[in-house]
């Protein structure tokens, strides 16, 4: 799944959904990696555009 392009929110449910597939331990070892490589993208892009947000936030009362 290309993550570039995913909203905050379709971005967290991505990672839910690894999160779960992991936890199922169904999946082969290469797959295993593939998730968390991608699970790993996705969180940091979800801190980035928390921290963004929050910083908005903080300059919006700041004014």
């Amino acid at each position: 799944m290309e993550s570039s392009n995913l909203s905050y929110d379709k971005a967290l449910a991505r990672i839910e959904e690894i999160v779960v597939k992991l936890e199922s331990g169904e999946e082969g070892i290469d797959q295993l990696s593939s998730l968390v490589k991608e699970a790993a993208v996705l969180v940091k892009r979800c801190k980035i555009k928390l921290r963004l947000t929050e910083e908005e936030i903080n300059k919006a009362f700041e004014d």
